[in-house]
């Protein structure tokens, strides 16, 4: 108990003075929501990873996905690796760092009023930013809970509210900075975390040939008839896994605290780096994660899914490890569920002050009081997400992964389409936009409320906000096809930051006089 104690309260002393460190760099609105858009190519490269997996993956998504498909979840990871990581940096890094500045756009709600010029649809952008992400902040709260009470034997409800003060400290004293910082610190521990027990399971289980026998002997007549189906490559069902794939990966593209990286770092070579940089942390965090889960039944005979769910798995296999070891795991999760907490609760805040308030109340709002009242915001998201955490708790309302399920699909298919296509096609209408939104809140609440009545495949949140996603690539071409063309004059604005000359080094360019 001693050295778990030491690590959580050096941990915590961390995170703080970082925040406390980093105030002189969110003395003005641009400091504070994108650290002067002057961040370096590791530090967004791990805000990225550590705002993409948090304790809804380590505990939920692993450990259920790893029950449903045994070691096949490992495709989740690769997936999030080349599709969620490299694919997104290489298709939406650079011009949207390009047009953001061009556009003078902070949030990406204020990305959609600019590039399409409407004051409502950066308010119904904002509107949806706000109201989906507090299911997925409660996820992060209810993850961490469950190693907590089996680290410390510690309440829930001590667990979450200390857990959501120590976030909120450094993010309303440093900002985006902060964040940066303390989440390349956190990446870090997560990825020697996440190898070191890997290593400890499966070690405990005879190691990796013996573990993968292992599970070539478990059978679940209710799932597959196909012997040795929890260790095939595929899986005992391939068609669901594809849809959590797509949720978990291509959903990135189009959640705003993801994107919002891109508009905050520094320069063309910080995001080749990045690239790199995000793709690796992805591979080793993401499948390190899904391929521990895919063990999950392993341990059958020392946990109830029926009774306690899915998200007891992970910490079922992790209860035999040493007190060190469930130390570091403790700050792993920690690390990842504060660096996904800070992210969304700065996205949230900003989001709801420079679009909501400030464009519809307080125009003329001095830069001093817009920071103040983000941070006040802060406090209250915070609080609001605290509140639905422990209710849903006491309540036992859903899994993890369903919290995150109704969020990602929600978000990301009400924003990926609109805003990939409004990077890269000038054709894209306000109208298109407008379908992409409605289309995708309408089927994710639907889905909530009348989950059984949708088709067999679509029942499941993570399916439906992937057919969300799916569903907004194909409508918002069809509709801005057969809808009026945008203004002329605003779109040649909004695209011209591409043909604008600059200069660059000899080595990356040959000159205009230079013979072949």
């Amino acid at each position: 108990m001693a050295i778990k104690l030491l690590l959580l309260l050096v941990f915590f002393g961390v995170m703080v003075a970082v925040g406390l460190y980093c105030r002189k760099q969110a003395a003005d609105v641009s400091g504070f929501v994108l650290g002067g858009r002057s961040v370096g190519p590791w530090l967004t490269a791990f805000a990225y990873g550590t705002s993409y997996f948090s304790a809804v993956v380590f505990v939920g998504y692993a450990g259920q996905f790893g029950w449903k498909y045994g070691i096949a979840a490992t495709w989740a990871g690769i997936g999030n690796a080349l599709l969620g990581s490299l694919l997104a940096w290489v298709v939406l890094g650079r011009r949207t760092r390009i047009m953001t500045q061009h556009l003078d756009s902070s949030t990406m709600p204020e990305f959609f009023g600019r590039r399409f010029g409407s004051r409502s649809l950066k308010l119904a952008a904002s509107v949806i930013t706000f109201l989906f992400l507090i299911p997925y902040t409660a996820s992060l709260y209810n993850g961490l809970s469950r190693l907590f009470g089996m680290a410390f034997h510690i309440d829930y409800s001590i667990c979450v509210i200390v857990m959501a003060v120590l976030t909120g400290v450094y993010v309303i004293a440093g900002g985006y900075m902060a964040t940066a910082i303390n989440d390349f610190i956190q990446g870090i521990i997560m990825i020697v975390g996440i190898c070191a027990v890997i290593g400890a399971v499966l070690g405990s289980q005879g190691g990796f040939l013996a573990a993968l026998e292992s599970l070539a002997q478990v059978s679940d007549p209710s799932v597959s008839q196909v012997p040795g189906v929890f260790a095939s490559f595929f899986g005992p069902d391939p068609l669901n896994l594809l849809g959590v794939v797509l949720l978990t990966s291509l959903g990135t593209w189009g959640l705003p605290q993801m994107v919002q990286k891109f508009y905050a770092i520094r320069s063309e070579h910080a995001i080749e780096t990045g690239t790199v940089i995000s793709t690796l942390f992805a591979a080793i965090v993401a499948g390190g994660c899904y391929f521990l889960g895919g063990f999950g039944r392993l341990y059958g005979g020392a946990v109830d899914v029926a009774a306690e769910g899915y998200d007891a798995i992970i910490p079922t296999m992790l209860s035999g490890l040493s007190d060190l070891l469930i130390g570091i795991v403790v700050i792993l999760v920690l690390s990842a569920s504060m660096s996904t907490l800070s992210s969304l609760v700065l996205t949230s805040s900003s989001t709801l002050t420079l679009d909501f308030l400030k464009e519809h109340f307080f125009r003329d709002m001095p830069e001093k009081r817009q920071l103040l009242l983000m941070r006040c915001l802060i406090v209250v998201f915070i609080a609001i997400s605290v509140v639905i955490a422990l209710v849903q708790y006491r309540s036992n309302v859903t899994f993890i992964a369903q919290l995150m399920g109704v969020s990602w699909g929600a978000l990301a298919g009400a924003f990926l389409a609109p805003f990939l296509y409004g990077l890269y096609w000038k054709r894209t209408t306000k109208a298109a936009c407008w379908c992409s939104f409605l289309f995708s809140t309408v089927v994710m609440l639907a889905n909530i409320f009348f989950g059984s009545s949708f088709p067999a495949l679509l029942q499941s949140p993570i399916n439906a906000g992937a057919f969300c996603m799916v569903a907004g690539l194909v409508l918002v071409p069809l509709v801005s096809l057969v809808t009026p063309r945008p203004d002329q004059a605003l779109v040649d604005g909004a695209f011209a930051c591409y043909d604008r000359r600059v200069l660059v080094p000899q080595r990356e360019a040959l000159g205009e006089t230079e013979k072949p």
